[in-house]
């Protein structure tokens, strides 16, 4: 066990608190596995009628996985780089089909790895402090933990958005998107969990402390989001948004030229074909990626841009999106040596 991630049954709920406040409540591979453990025990546990998950501290309910771990690894040669990922998959599977109740309180950053731990539970509610992202492509990596399910559902071409810009959102735009359930007042929270220790029933609990957050400033955008981000092609949703004059066209525009040209266009073919797949097709999906993914370059420059050596000049290869054959990227889908993911 690991006391960075705690957990208490408090009347009728089981209550998991990621306990890293200093690090964001980054999830590391000892959360991964004690999380999963703890779900199986409680799922057999006729007392704990439903599961509710918190991050420690004000800042964030899970700013993500801790890929600077990974990063290491690969510079000390260490084996099993994707490991860390199978489990964390294989986590969000086991959140996506949990048969009770699955509530995030959401209160602050949450991205890549958080998003994992909540956007596949059966409730996702957020304060007025959330920010979300997928910020991925950023770091040469793609919006994993599921991203190739939620993100292709998220309404009007949002989704795709989001994975190839790393755009952020704000609560309104989370209830508009549904990537949240319901909305709600930080200074709410712990009056809620302590609800939800004697709650019978989940729904009636949370919407007692729901709240309208107002018109999503995504939305306003969302016709040209659509227009752009449906076409065919990274070339093509790249030509929609620079024939726009508008500021949030350039700016997105922009937002997506900086990032990993290969992982851009990851992203655009993970959306694409994710779209027509179930969860645990895109989980298998995402683990013969991220197989691919620790065996090459953009990744592990992109960690030490941002995370090692923080310049924020990462060097790509290729560097231009015109420059990706997308020929090559389909060895990114093809089954890994070691197998696809164990789920059915």
């Amino acid at each position: 066990m690991t006391d960075e991630i705690l957990f208490e049954k408090r009347g009728h709920a089981g209550v998991v608190t990621l306990n890293r406040p200093r690090a964001l409540n980054a999830l590391n591979h000892p959360m991964v596995s004690a999380l999963a453990r703890q779900l199986d025990v409680w799922a057999d546990d006729d007392s704990v009628r439903h599961v509710v998950l918190t991050g420690a501290g004000e800042k964030a309910f899970c700013a993500g996985g801790d890929i600077r771990k990974i990063y290491d690894m690969k510079q000390s040669g260490e084996p099993g780089l994707a490991e860390f990922f199978r489990d964390e998959y294989m986590l969000n599977a086991q959140i996506k089909s949990y048969p009770k109740p699955y509530i995030s309180l959401i209160d602050g950053i949450v991205m890549g790895g958080g998003v994992g731990l909540s956007v596949h539970g059966s409730h996702r509610v957020g304060t007025e402090f959330v920010m979300f992202a997928m910020p991925e492509t950023g770091i040469g990596f793609f919006p994993d933990v599921g991203g190739t399910y939620f993100l292709p559902r998220m309404p009007r071409f949002t989704g795709t958005y989001c994975a190839m810009s790393a755009g952020r959102l704000k609560q309104a735009d989370l209830l508009a998107t549904g990537v949240l359930t319901h909305a709600m007042d930080r200074e709410n929270v712990g009056a809620l969990l302590a609800d939800l220790e004697t709650a019978t029933d989940v729904d009636a609990a949370i919407e007692a402390y729901a709240v309208d957050p107002g018109a999503s400033d995504l939305m306003i955008h969302g016709d040209l989001i659509e227009t752009a981000f449906s076409a065919g092609s990274v070339a093509g949703i790249m030509e929609r948004l620079d024939a726009s004059d508008e500021d949030f066209a350039v700016r997105t525009a922009e937002q997506i030229r900086a990032k990993s040209p290969t992982s851009v266009h990851l992203a655009f073919e993970q959306m694409r074909r994710g779209a027509d797949l179930d969860f645990n097709g895109c989980m298998k999906l995402e683990y013969r990626i991220v197989s691919r993914v620790v065996e090459g370059h953009d990744f592990f420059e992109g960690v030490r841009a941002v995370l090692v050596d923080k310049d924020h000049a990462p060097k790509w290869t290729p560097d231009r999106l015109d420059q990706v054959d997308t020929a090559d990227l389909q060895a990114y889908f093809e089954r890994p040596v070691g197998g696809d993911l164990p789920l059915d």
